[in-house]
């Protein structure tokens, strides 16, 4: 969850920090030096956040471009404390009109990127000039970062979303996997009602008040929260079919809505509480961290309304190029030849990080192609990959995360007795203001 007003306070703060430590966070390599920028034509500095997931990611590209490319190549993956601090730092530098203390590279995530460069368009380096072939990512994955028919960033994780279930609680209410494949959300509710009948479980969960499940349930059936870049809210029938759905499974029991996104993770996940988790596929290690359940698991793509197969992505980032990069040569080929094509990269990235690529050939390889004992020795990595080829565009907005919250506060207010219409009415109001219409 972003938090504007937060990263606007540390704006003033992250200068002073950036000036005097080179561009702040931790090292995660030997070298440093007093710019942010590598500029030894051997070196490139590189912002991620998550020492578990992105930056092993990043990592294990700057061993393979070193092993395989130039033997003299030094990655310096700075560590940042969130994803908010590369946002700060993208606003600290441009509003001063000074990128001397940005990286070379930044990881951004995708629902930002777009307004970024908008805002900021002197930051990015286009990569339309990159030795990739373009068709080999998911379009829906570019349609973050090609922006005015112009390639700005090189993807690297999806949130293609998965349906994460335990077949051992299915199996106790007489149920399979497989009736949870292709079904409606009325057989879903159905499957639901008898897990919670036999096992106590919930069927779904979702952290404070649902709003990702709103975004992911609109995606599966291809419509978004915007149309003709305005809010589509209370004209969206889709979407107040899937907000009177969320509505009813909480109040039959079955959707699971926890105070916070620890309560979310560690109680409801991991506590044993749910039957059932969807969310993008980054929730996996949550999911494992329990040792006791291994094997128990399984996934699935999403229901729909229709009773299609359903496809969705919740969260993700791409890799950008900074205004102050010294050798943006270097950095156009580090990234064509990691993550615009090398399964060495990828498959290293999803072994020491679990990142799983948007990249359709990486999807190929041995290693993605392994069962995974956790998920029943199910190939579940191989089976996202192909997911998140199949995950439709939708129209996306800037203004994605002020939607999911004013929806979202929406939903619990209609939870509380709150008229459906008259909440959602409300919720399209504030963000019609927001957005200045």
């Amino acid at each position: 969850m972003k938090r504007r007003v937060f990263a606007a306070l540390l704006a003033g703060a992250m200068a002073l920090s950036l000036a005097a430590c080179g561009g702040g966070g931790s090292d995660s390599s030997s070298g440093g030096g007093d710019s942010a920028s590598g500029g030894d034509g051997h070196t490139l500095t590189l912002y991620a956040w998550d020492p578990n997931f992105n930056i092993p990611a990043m990592e294990a590209a700057g061993a393979d471009y070193k092993e395989n490319v130039d033997p003299d190549f030094n990655l310096e993956v700075i560590e940042q404390s969130a994803s908010e601090d590369v946002e700060t730092a993208i606003t600290t530098a441009a509003s001063a009109g000074d990128y001397s203390t940005l990286p070379d590279i930044v990881l951004f995530q995708d629902h930002y990127i777009q307004q970024y460069v908008s805002d900021y368009p002197d930051v990015w380096v286009p990569l339309d000039d990159v030795d990739v072939d373009w068709d080999n990512f998911a379009a829906e994955k570019l349609n973050f970062s090609t922006i005015d028919g112009v390639h700005y960033g090189m993807p690297v994780d999806g949130g293609t979303v998965i349906c994460a279930y335990r077949v051992d609680l299915l199996e106790q209410a007489g149920h399979t996997i497989d009736e949870l494949t292709g079904c409606t959300w009325d057989e879903f509710e159905q499957i639901a009602l008898d897990v919670k009948e036999a096992t106590g479980k919930y069927m779904m969960c979702m952290n404070s008040d649902g709003n990702d499940l709103v975004y992911m349930m609109l995606q599966a059936e291809g419509v978004s929260q915007f149309k003709d870049g305005k809010p589509y809210i209370t004209d969206n029938e889709t979407l107040v079919q899937v907000v009177d759905t969320i509505v009813k499974f909480v109040n039959e029991g079955i959707c699971l809505l926890p105070n916070s996104w620890e309560d979310y993770t560690n109680t409801a996940i991991q506590g044993d509480q749910v039957a059932g988790v969807m969310n993008g596929n980054w929730i996996i290690p949550t999911i494992e961290a329990v040792p006791e359940n291994s094997g128990k698991w399984e996934i699935t793509s999403m229901p729909t309304f229709s009773g299609e197969e359903g496809y969705a992505s919740n969260g993700g980032s791409s890799l950008y190029i900074t205004a102050n990069c010294q050798n943006v040569d270097l950095a156009k080929d580090f990234l064509a030849y990691t993550f615009g094509g090398s399964t060495v990269t990828y498959d290293n990235a999803l072994k020491n990080g679990g990142v799983v690529t948007t990249y359709a050939p990486a999807g190929e390889s041995a290693v993605y192609q392994e069962g995974v004992e956790y998920f029943n020795d199910q190939p579940i990595y191989a089976d996202i990959a192909e997911m998140t080829t199949k995950v439709p565009i939708v129209e996306q907005s800037p203004y994605h995360y002020s939607a999911r919250n004013y929806v979202g506060s929406a939903i619990i207010n209609i939870i509380n007795g709150a008229d459906t219409a008259s909440a959602l009415k409300d919720a399209e109001d504030q963000l019609n203001f927001e957005m200045g219409n």
